[in-house]
């Protein structure tokens, strides 16, 4: 009984860097981690957009988290990668400096966000985890992309249900 106690105190979550932040997403909405690869560019699409991926038949589009953060464009070295995550039904590749691991993070180290950490707006936020050795922030991936957003994707048939297969 122990266990299952202690699982429901706990998150599991995907640990990554950008912009020598460090930052968490949920492991649930992750559904996989992969290199940088070519990424096929969008006419009129947000200056965040960097285009669209083939995963294995798959059209994914592509983020630049560090730009939809209003942080800037990271340089892409070796460890970048391109975490694949569920937003609002809709599969997204998010460009992050780094992954650094899988942690499960006890619910108790979990505070609620400010208004605004390093300039990122606390919208995106679910809150900010305090452990021994550093500070997560912890994103809120439904909220990465506003509905107006979200309904751009869709329209352009990115990324949705319908989405084109190569």
């Amino acid at each position: 009984m122990a266990s299952i106690n202690q699982t429901l105190q706990e998150e599991q979550v995907v640990v990554f860097q950008l912009m020598e932040q460090v930052y968490g997403i949920d492991i649930n909405s992750v559904f996989e981690i992969i290199r940088m690869e070519s990424i096929t560019k969008l006419p009129r699409t947000p200056d965040f957009v960097e285009g669209v991926i083939n995963l294995r038949g798959r059209i994914i589009p592509v983020i630049d988290l560090g730009l939809r953060f209003g942080l800037g464009q990271s340089e892409r070295t070796q460890a970048s990668r391109i975490i694949i995550v569920e937003v609002s039904g809709q599969k997204i590749g998010m460009i992050v400096d780094s992954v650094q691991e899988v942690l499960r993070i006890p619910t108790a180290s979990i505070e609620p966000p400010p208004p605004v950490v390093n300039g990122v707006d606390a919208t995106y936020l679910r809150g900010i985890a305090i452990l021994e050795d550093k500070l997560v922030i912890l994103l809120d991936q439904d909220k990465i992309l506003y509905e107006k957003e979200k309904e751009l994707l869709q329209q352009a048939n990115i990324g949705g249900d319908q989405a084109w297969e190569v």
